[in-house]
Formats: C-alpha cells, sequence, structure tokens
C-alpha cells in the first residue's frame, strides 16, 4: 500500500467545507433592508461571496443603486453583528465532509482552513459546529496583510503546518478563483469543489462534484 502524498491539505470554509449560503444570504439581505434597498437572491448573492466581507457588501450595495465609503462604513458593522446573531441557523458541512476530514487526519495529514471570512467569525462558526479542533490552524481574511487570491495565507499555512520540508507535500481545496490562484501562487496544487456555490475554478488541477471523491482525487494528483 502506497502511502498518502500530501501531509498537509488545506481548505477554504464557504461554499467548500460549509454551505454557509442561507444564512449569508439573509444577511445581506437584512444589511440591504437596512439601507432601503430592494433583497437579491441566494443565487446573485453566493455569485459575489469569496473576497471577504468588505468587498461583498460593496458589490451588493453597487448593484442595489450605489455605494459609497460612509455608506459601507455604517452598514458593515450592523452587517455584522447581525451575522454573527444568526451565524449557524442554517449553516453545515456540506455532505461527506465530516467523513472526509476524518479520512484525511487517518492518512496522517495536517488539516487547516484558508478563508476570506475574518478569522475571529471563522473560528466561532468553526467552533460552534464542532469542528474548529479538527484544523492545526484557521487563517482568516484579516489574519495577513494580504488575503486570496494573494499567496500569502497559504504560505502562512504551510508555515505554521510545519512547512514542506522534508519532503511533506501540501494541496488545497476551494470553490473559487481566488483559492487556485492563491494556492498555485504558493506552489500547490488545487482541487476544485462544483458542489458549492457554483464559482468556477479555472486552472484547478482536478475538481470534485461531492466530497467521497476527495481523498481519491488527491491520491490520484
Amino acid at each position: 500500500m502506497t502511502s498518502f502524498p500530501f501531509q498537509i491539505v488545506g481548505f477554504d470554509l464557504d461554499g467548500t467545507l460549509l454551505d454557509t449560503g442561507d444564512d449569508l444570504a439573509a444577511a445581506v439581505n437584512h444589511t440591504l433592508s437596512l439601507a432601503g434597498r430592494a433583497p437579491l437572491s441566494r443565487a446573485v448573492i453566493l455569485s459575489h461571496v469569496g473576497g471577504g466581507v468588505q468587498q461583498l457588501l460593496h458589490r451588493v450595495l453597487d448593484l442595489t443603486g450605489g455605494t459609497s465609503p460612509a455608506l459601507e462604513a455604517d452598514l458593515l458593522p450592523r452587517h455584522g453583528a447581525w451575522y454573527r446573531a444568526h451565524l449557524t441557523d442554517h449553516t453545515a458541512p456540506y455532505p461527506g465532509a465530516v467523513a472526509a476530514l476524518e479520512g484525511l487526519a487517518a492518512r496522517g495529514a495536517t488539516l487547516a482552513v484558508v478563508t476570506n471570512k475574518r478569522e475571529a467569525i471563522s473560528r466561532e462558526l468553526l467552533d460552534r459546529l464542532g469542528l474548529a479542533d479538527r484544523f492545526a490552524c484557521i487563517i482568516g481574511g484579516d489574519t495577513m496583510p494580504r488575503n486570496k487570491p494573494a499567496p500569502d495565507p497559504i504560505r502562512e499555512m504551510l508555515r505554521r503546518c510545519g512547512g514542506t520540508a522534508n519532503g511533506r507535500r501540501a494541496a488545497f481545496v476551494g470553490d473559487s478563483r481566488y483559492d487556485v490562484e492563491a494556492a498555485h501562487s504558493a506552489g500547490l496544487p488545487v482541487v476544485g469543489c462544483h458542489f458549492g456555490f457554483g464559482h468556477d475554478t479555472p486552472g484547478a488541477d482536478a475538481t470534485i462534484d461531492r466530497f467521497d471523491r476527495l481523498i481519491p482525487v488527491l491520491e490520484a494528483l
């Protein structure tokens, strides 16, 4: 039996490990209502997820009547407070995600999360779902000076997880071009998830449409 080829496996959060879509959409539409704006569909909102909350609010406000730095500064903390109060109303791991994490851990892989969601709320979310202790590190969109698609958070993941010295290999799993660009810039292969928010993952080294395919796909890379 050959050994598992990756000793470090990193994951994006929203649309990859967790289906946060309903709670994200509800929070955005609540915030739009505070600004007197019409709601957007879940699909439209999720098409703008991936670059962090500030980018998300900027885009949805721009779509619904325009925005300004002052408006965003007013709404951002109110959005965050409402979302935190409803963080796990409907959020859950994707089917097979926990089993995949268990399978990777059983093969000796060190697991990590690298997300553009803010670190504190990412930790709180994973803790509420009983998943935080599975990860050697949780890196958020505000952990480093630059977030994905810059490679900095991926490189920090490697540093915290023991690096890639002595033959340690790492891979990343995500659902957006931010994930592909960041991981490739850091020298990691990427598995694109096509079961989540429907983002494109151009250039991904492989893709999966369900979590029970993850370990076989990683073994084939």
